[in-house]
């Protein structure tokens, strides 16, 4: 029986998910015995030219971590959906953009005028930038177009199936993994996961009637371990937040952050942990709610931590 072909691919990311391949533990030599990894650059040295050369089709599945933020992200995408049979987004950033899709707040002029300009440590007086091509006395040198927008993998190439997390937790890797070698997929467009319900469902802290008065960061206070940390004022993103992961955040005392993306059948998952929120208010006073919100610092960033790409805002409107 021929092997499965498999390739892994970052773009625009921390690098965690291609740690996240090898949380499977002994589980890799299973994967061993029925495929074999033709392109993996960030474990072993592959050329673009490599990949180039490869027959379309070739390739039986690509597990592409990171979002679209450069030239390079987008024409890698392209060529390896057109090389691969299917193509799974692997993590929140391929997902939904992930935090690198914080960046749609700002553009890439401003992002360009923080880094190389108004940082404390930069000395930069003429103000240089980088340039997609500059001449040198030894010829011309080209690196990546970096982006206004920063897209999800979705936006740029068709996807197939999509592994939440960030990154994905062992079981929800070997889930997707399983499905390929027994070759058991589930109908296109699948998030794979061990649920559909919420954080919140398979969470096992003690819930009861959740009515705050106060949001807290988490150094504010230390929660008890036995009970729910919403109730507690803390922004637990769990009830907005697939299941899946175990609910591995909440039990050891710190607030689910939302990286396994919406619950089925919600397409913004920030205006949902949102209206959860403004559900649980316990005020009808307008002037004292607004002094209750001001609590949480930096709400565009707590409600899209990792989907303002996919999100019905997708960026800000920036003039």
């Amino acid at each position: 029986m021929a092997k499965l072909k498999l390739v892994l691919y970052w773009a625009a990311s921390c690098g965690g998910c291609d740690i996240a391949t090898l949380a499977i533990g002994d589980k890799i030599l299973k994967l061993a015995e029925v495929a074999d990894i033709l392109f993996w650059p960030i474990a072993m040295d592959f050329k673009y030219s490599d990949v180039e050369k490869m027959p379309d089709k070739s390739i039986d599945a690509c597990l592409f971590n990171g979002a679209i933020r450069t030239s390079e992200n987008e024409h890698i995408a392209h060529l390896l959906r057109a090389k691969s049979k299917i193509m799974i987004a692997y993590g929140s950033c391929s997902y939904e953009g992930g935090m690198p899709g914080l960046a749609n707040f700002f553009n890439r002029r401003s992002i360009f005028d923080r880094a190389y300009i108004e940082t404390q440590s930069t000395d930069n007086p003429k103000k240089v930038y980088p340039q997609p091509k500059v001449q040198v006395p030894e010829g011309e040198l080209e690196i990546p177009e970096f982006y206004d927008t920063v897209k999800t993998l979705a936006q740029t190439v068709d996807v197939d199936y999509f592994v939440p997390g960030c990154p994905p937790e062992e079981k929800t890797t070997w889930l997707a993994l399983e499905a390929l070698i027994t070759g058991k997929l589930p109908p296109k467009g699948t998030v794979i996961s061990h649920s559909i319900k919420s954080v919140c469902d398979e969470c096992p802290l003690i819930k009861e009637e959740k009515k705050i008065k106060t949001f807290y960061r988490t150094h504010q206070i230390i929660p008890d371990p036995k009970k729910c940390l919403l109730e507690q004022g803390l922004l637990c993103y769990g009830v907005a937040t697939r299941g899946g992961c175990g609910a591995l955040c909440p039990q050891a005392g710190m607030p689910c952050t939302g990286c396994y993306g919406p619950v089925e059948g919600v397409v913004d998952q920030g205006s949902h942990f949102l209206s959860a929120l403004a559900s649980i208010i316990d005020c009808d006073d307008p002037e004292e709610i607004q002094e209750i919100i001001s609590n949480i610092v930096d709400p565009a960033g707590t409600f899209y931590r990792y989907s303002l790409p996919d999100s019905l805002l997708r960026r800000a409107r920036i003039k």
